[in-house]
């Protein structure tokens, strides 16, 4: 649906792609940026579900997932998407995946409760939305979504493997984000979920939480520390790659919705009431207050080349000056 003020609808995240900046949210709306958020334009896309989560990995390559199972495409900036992935699709794989791996299974009963379950995906249509995304380059990545979906791709997308029988998540919960460091990658979720992989994305192992509430955003800070965060204002931040949090304390009890790492490698985060913190090497354990509160709902947060930030949210796409965040439209 083309849309007279795109940027003005609801956005949900954010991407750099190179020196453009792309957006995307409700109903498919995927718009795009050449002058640091100053403009924006509307993309042809081909399907009208709403979208959560894009990354890019480099100027061209990038992908967008969002409800209905789906993962978008793009090879040229963003300009034209393709659809890679549906929840059909999605459960399609799980259940030939669960179905294979049943004759090689130590758990028979629990082999037999994994099909189950995939037929159960399959009779459901798709109606599960993946949520998070995490690519390595332009070939490898994985997507997650709520009950547990997660699947990778060695390809860029042209097949898809499901993961869900290597991912520690006893109890099925919703896949919020994901990040990765080196070889490490990491997953937070819904109940205070975290697991990590220490075999580049094989297999995941769940980790103790430091709280059972839901993180909404994971990063990894400069100096390599992991950084989860979520419901009521509630940040943790890990120096052993997972192995124990400490809290990070912050003057806010809004709930923290988006990340995104700076180049000097301290972390920005934007929680629901607009408020904007740091966390840096210089003070790790303390979530700074950036500037003014932004006084609408942010969703997600990222900086243009020129070193402004753009905040998605229900609002739709606002611009600001860094450091003092200032409204400059």
């Amino acid at each position: 649906m083309q849309i007279a003020k795109p940027s003005h609808v609801v956005l949900i995240d954010l991407a750099r792609a190179g020196d453009r900046l792309i957006a995307v949210g409700e109903r498919g709306v995927i718009v795009l940026s050449d002058d640091n958020g100053q403009s924006w334009r509307q993309a042809q896309v081909p399907v009208s579900v709403s979208l959560v989560a894009v990354q890019f990995v480099d100027s061209k390559h990038g992908w967008a997932v969002g409800h209905a199972g789906t993962v978008l495409a793009s090879v040229d900036g963003g300009e034209n998407w393709s659809l890679q992935l549906t929840g059909v699709q999605a459960a399609e794989i799980e259940l030939k995946a669960a179905q294979d791996q049943k004759a090689s299974a130590v758990d028979a009963d629990a082999a037999d409760i994994r099909i189950s379950n995939a037929e159960r995906l399959i009779a459901d249509g798709p109606d599960k939305p993946l949520l998070a995304l995490q690519f390595l380059d332009a070939k490898r990545g994985i997507v997650a979504g709520s009950y547990g979906l997660v699947f990778s791709t060695q390809d860029g997308g042209a097949t898809w493997q499901s993961l869900i029988g290597r991912v520690e998540n006893p109890s099925f919960v919703h896949i919020y984000a994901i990040a990765r460091k080196d070889h490490l990658w990491f997953l937070a979720g819904e109940q205070g979920y975290v697991a990590r992989s220490i075999d580049d994305g094989e297999t995941f192992a769940q980790l103790p939480s430091p709280y059972n509430g839901s993180f909404f955003t994971t990063n990894i800070r400069g100096d390599g520390a992991l950084l989860v965060a979520g419901l009521k204002g509630h940040a943790y931040l890990s120096s052993d790659d997972g192995e124990s949090f400490h809290q990070l304390n912050v003057s806010w009890p809004n709930s923290i919705s988006g990340s995104t790492r700076l180049p000097d490698g301290s972390v920005l985060l934007a929680n629901q009431a607009g408020g904007l913190f740091s966390s840096s090497t210089s003070n790790s354990l303390v979530l700074n207050p950036v500037g003014k509160p932004l006084g609408i709902p942010v969703s997600s947060i990222v900086e243009a080349v020129d070193g402004s930030l753009i905040a998605s949210g229900f609002a739709g796409l606002s611009r600001f000056s860094h450091p003092a965040i200032e409204v400059s439209e």
